[in-house]
């Protein structure tokens, strides 16, 4: 019989095996359709070109997006000792309670759009009373106090991917056709940091913000703070899991799997903000095919998320100076989503509305 450590080992690697490129000739469709529709070529923009992207994920020239659900990963983190936040870590389990309540942002706007929550305690350091809502796939009781030690072992990190890649493939299985990421974790914007500034190469104070409104001193402190951790485990910006295991969050690696797992069954996944894009900076770590699947969500006001997407490539859909989490910025991305497969699918073409084309 294999080992727990081989059964995980062996279901990461074969969720990264099945991400396949985008199906080019299906977006050479969807553009060619595109081209055909009443309007100038190119006049709706970045709705063409998401509509493309979209075709290309699922491989259907007239993709529908119908069914939304976003998966919001909770965890605690260790280096919330070290005064990194303007919250204590008790809120944590007390904001996904109000999630389980459906009183929180993201259930407003999941609401909105007609997206399902699903809610994961993949590492809540205390115990979240049992309820239908809630998917408790806990790895560990919140990470270490990574400024002094890793956060968590390899193992656990590439456990905590796992439950990431599980639960996105279930939603998949329930009928879900496109994914959003939201994370709940007190003091994650401080792993998020860490984890940005060791892949990009930038400087602890060039990617670190405020997260939940720290001001000037705290900032600095999280900064050194941050500087320290790197400092002291070096991690090595090509493993993920080295990433995740030395300065990361149980939560961020969850997000991670989702990405990969959305990504192995050609559905197509909006990041959110922050907390999110460090997660998809590991998920490209482990399985670079993954970045095809992926559509920011926003442009969020932490200082380091701009560099997220130099490192990804990507260009957020908007910029609405959001700062929650919770994957509120990546639903209401959805609906944008939705938008550009309908003008894509139920826009008439020139031969079908008996309109002029171009000459």
């Amino acid at each position: 019989m294999p080992s727990d450590m081989e059964v995980v080992m062996s279901l990461l690697a074969d969720t990264i095996a099945q991400i396949a490129p985008l199906d080019a000739g299906v977006m050479q469709a969807a553009r060619a359709r595109q081209d055909m529709l009443t309007k100038p070529q190119g006049a709706l923009g970045r709705l063409e070109s998401l509509s493309i992207q979209i075709a290309g994920i699922t491989g259907q020239v007239r993709p529908q997006l119908k069914q939304p659900a976003v998966v919001v990963m909770a965890g605690d983190h260790g280096v919330a000792a070290q005064g990194v936040s303007a919250f204590p870590s008790e809120v944590t389990p007390q904001m996904v309670l109000n999630f389980l309540h459906g009183g929180a942002g993201i259930n407003v706007l999941a609401r909105h759009v007609g997206a399902r929550v699903v809610i994961v305690d993949v590492g809540v350091a205390s115990e979240i009373p049992a309820h239908p809502d809630l998917v408790s796939r806990k790895i560990a009781p919140g990470t270490r106090d990574f400024s002094v030690e890793p956060a968590m072992s390899r193992e656990q990190a590439q456990q905590a991917v796992e439950v990431g890649i599980a639960v996105a493939v279930e939603a998949i299985d329930a009928g879900a056709d496109i994914l959003a990421t939201g994370d709940m974790g007190i003091a994650n914007t401080t792993a998020s940091s860490a984890l940005v500034a060791a892949v990009s190469g930038m400087s602890v104070a060039e990617v670190t913000g405020r997260g939940t409104g720290v001001d000037d001193a705290g900032l600095a402190h999280k900064v050194a703070v941050i500087e320290q951790a790197l400092k002291l485990h070096n991690p090595n910006p090509a493993d993920g899991l080295d990433l995740l295991s030395k300065v990361g969050g149980l939560e961020i690696a969850g997000l991670a799997g989702v990405i990969i797992g959305a990504a192995s069954r050609r559905v197509p996944v909006v990041i959110d903000g922050f907390i999110s894009g460090a997660a998809a900076l590991v998920a490209a770590a482990l399985a670079p095919e993954s970045k095809a699947y992926m559509i920011a969500g926003h442009r969020s006001v932490e200082r380091g998320h701009q560099a997220v997407f130099g490192s990804l490539d990507l260009e957020p859909v908007f910029d609405l100076n959001l700062r929650l989490g919770e994957g509120t910025g990546a639903v209401l991305a959805i609906s944008v989503c939705q938008a550009a497969c309908k003008i894509l699918d139920e826009m008439a073409t020139f031969g079908e509305a008996g309109v002029s084309g171009k000459e």
